[in-house]
């Protein structure tokens, strides 16, 4: 999934892409609330996420709320992934995430990006991030949208990850350096 799922369904509700998506981020809204404000069990935390992002995960996903997005629909999960604490993902571009992948607190996946010209600022770029199998992002880390992180890689706390990183990688900083390879 990505952007153009958010285009075909805004077209088949005879909605301008804008208007569909306030439509669409206010049921993201209404189930992050529901997600976030009161404490769930586990088997409840996977089926409001699975109800978000309109597809099951499996009862091996790990969610510590809370969590945001803004559309939620255009996020697939792998087996085994953890999610830790306050993350946000910024999916209308899309955002997959492999199995067995961790993500540390606080970190954003963000799929969006603006114009650079002042007279189109308004309009929005869309593109995917794809997070491989055995992936760790640490705490605080920013993945900007376009990036692909290869397997078993880690992207080190704090990193704003601009540029694809290879498998088996250590990577860090602002913006996100090769760090060391992970033997």
């Amino acid at each position: 999934m990505g952007y153009e799922a958010i285009e075909q369904q805004a077209a088949k509700m005879g909605l301008p892409v804008y208007q569909y998506m306030r439509i669409a981020s206010q049921r993201a809204l209404r189930l992050t609330c529901a997600l976030n404000n009161t404490y769930h069990e586990p088997e409840e935390v996977v089926r409001l996420f699975s109800e978000l992002i309109g597809r099951p995960v499996g009862e091996d996903f790990c969610l510590f709320p809370p969590f945001y997005t803004d559309y939620g629909q255009n996020i697939t999960i792998g087996k085994g992934v953890f999610i830790n604490t306050s993350c946000h993902f910024q999916d209308q571009g899309g955002i997959t995430i492999g199995d067995g992948t961790l993500i540390g607190h606080n970190v954003v996946l963000a799929t969006l990006n603006h114009d650079m010209n002042p007279a189109n600022r308004n309009e929005t770029i869309p593109a995917p991030i794809v997070i491989g199998k055995n992936v760790w992002i640490g705490a605080n880390a920013t993945i900007t949208p376009g990036v692909t992180i290869g397997d078993g890689a880690v992207v080190a706390a704090g990193a704003v990850v601009t540029r694809d990183v290879a498998a088996n990688t250590v990577v860090g900083g602002v913006p996100a350096r090769l760090i060391k390879t992970i033997a």
